[in-house]
């Protein structure tokens, strides 16, 4: 049976990464399950220090994810991960993000203005364009 897999990114904020990514692609942050959370609390599985509060919502502190609007067979589901360290090399995965028939300096464009950083461009019998996401980790933009 083939395997399935979601694509894990550390962070060391998590939500608003989760945010600024779900924002980008046009998917989803999945919501919190504030209820299961509590019980978790009250039965002694979990502590109110490994919550946190993200726009008003009782949430895990520990990660985020996000989900294409189309489901889990669309693509991958993205978890944002708390991690203590900063990033401090190259990635060595990166995501390449394909925008389809949307013009992919326009799509790079609008998220260096909602965040990313300009990396540069490349052109090997196709076109591209590499960012970073307000965390530092790379990512291409391409047709």
């Amino acid at each position: 049976m083939p395997y399935t897999f979601q694509v894990t990114i550390d962070s060391a904020d998590p939500h608003a990464l989760a945010d600024w990514w779900a924002d980008a692609l046009k998917w989803e942050v999945e919501s919190s399950d504030e209820d299961f959370i509590r019980q978790m609390v009250a039965q002694g599985y979990a502590t109110e220090e490994e919550t946190t509060t993200h726009r008003g919502v009782l949430v895990w502190k520990t990660g985020a994810a996000i989900r294409h609007p189309n489901g889990l067979a669309a693509a991958p589901r993205v978890l944002f991960q708390r991690v203590p360290e900063t990033k401090t090399v190259k990635n060595r995965v990166h995501l390449d993000l394909r925008v389809g028939d949307d013009d992919a300096e326009s799509v790079a464009d609008a998220m260096v203005a909602n965040g990313a950083v300009m990396s540069h461009r490349g052109q090997q019998g196709h076109t591209w364009v590499t960012l970073t996401d307000p965390e530092g980790n790379e990512f291409c933009v391409s047709q």
